[in-house]
């Protein structure tokens, strides 16, 4: 019995690890994956840590993330130790208070302090960045240095203190050589769960900060968007850290051990050097670590025309080239901050709200509504003609912008059908469009994408109406089409998980933008991409100098840069979306991209159209598309 007992517990126990560390092992793997697919392994390769080194904003996540957990945890070590021993000597009454208090940050929802502190500094006018993110580790991690230096002091001897005072002590010797002694290993645990608390964070560095200052956790969220294998690399180079911090903090005891027992055998003995490195290993480790991080980490920038100025652009996430950055830096020698924006809704609140950028990249429909509440600044079109004259003319002189006095286009494409060649024919698609979404041959088999604007889309382009309809009969028939779906098909609403889902042909059909397509085709061939005859959404992403810009003569440099054929070259490569500079998308579209529909989509069709702002219209579709997903978790 007792040896069924054992055997099942370590059953029970290596089940346990493989679950905790496979998922470490299977990041390591695939942080060598000659691909971008995050499950499917093709081959060895390197490229992904070469890039890793190479990612502006990745190694500048890493030195904020790494310098703040080192402040942070040596900040409210010192706090939390000195608040413990005050309290430790305080009346029953303080000490109950204090300490209630002190439980509140660890009992509350982390969403809670977050909101809690993001408040108090709009409240106070202070600026979010650096500083703001450095306050609001600290405050969130003290209580935990509290937490663990409490017990330790508890089970001291309450006349410790006076005992070394009346032997000629003064009070900060009493602090420093007798106190603080005995409670280093409580010190010492409060640091490491300080250290480890502020270098995993997302949800309060999310609300604290701003101005382009992000953690490692924060620049992993705005990578959702475009799958980034880079982000393994630097998990496993984290891993291999710790782990040899880890070692050396195991090993170092052991060896002063052994060392001790030896000189209790002999009084003369004296370790060799080469065995009295345990202690020499764990400086060193720290010295080449932060070495590394000051030498590596820190972009810097090379030119002379902006040097020591500062870009602040606004945008959606992994919606540029690592190289195109690196090589804009070196010839301005500015410094470029990016801050990046989930939605164009999210965008325009903090522009609504006076938020400084000097440059911002929203969608068509957004230019429109800022360029008519009065929140963008009219180009100086003598700085953007050139520009403007390299660009595709399709692109240009659109309804949401005419003549282009606002914005330059950045990016440009399309909303189009991913399909599985092999399970979904082109004549299907052909005869059904995209009413084949509720063909019952692929029933469970579909996805379909969060987003209300291009899902109405593909109802109201069924039923043969304009996207940009505000007939609320027109809209209340997409509703019911929309409806359909969710309740017989069995559909998956997702988001950008959508990018490897249909990479790795998990499903037959699903709803797509053209660059996220141009991926899926690249790295699947057995993927195509389709756009109905009814029509579909066109849709330009553009560069706009708000009115809030503090550099607008750099804005421009970077504008008229970001549309050279140069820049669209590397841009439109790295991300996949389609160029907007003329020669640089008939050259990759000829090239890098040939054959890809997804790319090189058709052009004058008469039913496509580009997205208008209509408050009216958008907020019945936002309310349709909430009560479609309440149907659609029901149904599944």
């Amino acid at each position: 019995m007792k040896k069924q007992r054992r055997t099942t517990g370590a059953l029970i126990t290596t089940l346990a690890m493989i679950f905790f560390y496979l998922p470490i092992v299977f990041m390591v793997v695939f942080s060598f994956n000659s691909s971008k697919s995050l499950t499917h392994f093709t081959g060895f390769s390197i490229k992904w840590y070469q890039q890793m080194l190479q990612s502006h904003d990745m190694m500048n996540s890493l030195y904020i993330t790494i310098v703040i957990a080192m402040l942070a945890t040596l900040i409210s070590t010192v706090v939390g130790t000195l608040t413990a021993i005050g309290l430790s000597y305080s009346k029953k009454l303080t000490k109950a208070y204090v300490q209630q208090i002190n439980d509140l940050p660890m009992m509350n929802p982390d969403i809670v302090t977050a909101i809690g502190l993001m408040l108090l500094f709009i409240t106070f006018h202070i600026e979010r960045g650096f500083i703001t993110l450095l306050l609001a580790h600290v405050a969130f991690c003290i209580p935990y240095v509290m937490l663990s230096v409490m017990p330790k002091l508890r089970q001291l001897d309450p006349n410790l203190a006076d005992a070394a005072m009346d032997l000629g002590a003064t009070p900060f010797q009493t602090l420093t050589k007798v106190i603080i002694p005995e409670i280093i290993p409580g010190i010492l645990s409060g640091a490491i769960i300080a250290f480890t608390m502020s270098f995993d964070d997302f949800i309060i560095s999310y609300f604290a900060t701003g101005n382009g200052i992000k953690n490692l956790s924060i620049m992993v969220y705005t990578m959702s968007k475009r799958v980034n294998p880079s982000i393994n690399a630097i998990s496993t180079l984290l891993v291999l850290l710790i782990t040899v911090v880890l070692i050396l903090v195991n090993v170092v005891p052991i060896i002063r051990k052994k060392i001790q027992e030896k000189r209790e055998q002999d009084p003369n003995y004296e370790p060799s050097p080469h065995k009295h490195t345990g202690r020499n290993l764990l400086i060193g480790a720290l010295v080449v670590t932060v070495g590394l991080v000051t030498l590596f980490l820190r972009p810097t920038s090379g030119g002379q025309m902006y040097a020591g100025q500062t870009l602040h652009i606004y945008m959606p996430g992994e919606y540029i080239s690592e190289e195109m950055i690196t090589t804009f830096e070196e010839y301005t020698g500015a410094t470029l901050v990016i801050d990046n924006f989930d939605s164009n809704e999210q965008m325009y609140i903090k522009v609504a709200n006076h938020e400084s950028f000097d440059v911002l990249i929203p969608s068509d429909y957004m230019i429109q509504r800022l360029i008519g509440e009065d929140l963008l600044m009219p180009l100086d079109q003598s700085k953007v003609d050139e520009t403007i004259a390299q660009l595709d003319e399709q692109v240009c002189n659109l309804a949401y912008d005419p003549q282009n006095l606002y914005s330059i286009p950045y990016f440009w494409g399309t909303v189009g059908i991913s399909y599985d060649k092999e399970k979904v024919s082109r004549e299907e698609l052909e005869a059904e469009g995209w009413a084949i979404f509720q063909n019952p041959k692929f029933v469970g088999d579909i996805y379909l994408y969060d987003s209300e604007r291009d899902q109405f889309m593909t109802a109201l382009k069924s039923l043969g109406y304009s996207m940009n309809t505000s007939d609320e009969q027109q809209l209340a028939e997409a509703y019911t089409w929309l409806e359909t779906i969710v309740k017989t098909m069995k559909p998956e609403i997702v988001t950008d998980e959508i990018i490897d889902n249909m990479a790795n042909a998990r499903k037959a059909l699903g709803l797509i933008y053209s660059g996220d397509a141009t991926y899926v085709s690249q790295e699947n061939e057995q993927m195509g991409f389709f756009l109905p005859e009814e029509g579909t959404n066109i849709w330009v992403d553009g560069m706009c100098i708000p009115k809030s810009a503090t550099n607008v003569e750099l804005a421009y440099e970077f504008i008229n840069y970001a549309a050279s054929y140069e820049a669209q070259m590397m841009n439109s490569s790295y991300v996949g979306y389609t160029a907007t500079n003329l020669e640089a998308k008939q050259e990759l579209a000829q090239g890098e991209f040939e054959g890809y529909e997804s790319y090189s989509f058709r052009k004058g069709h008469d039913l496509d159209e580009v997205f208008e702002y209509n408050p009216d219209s958008r907020k019945t579709i936002a309310d349709y598309w909430s009560r479609i997903k309440v149907v659609a978790s029901n149904s599944n």
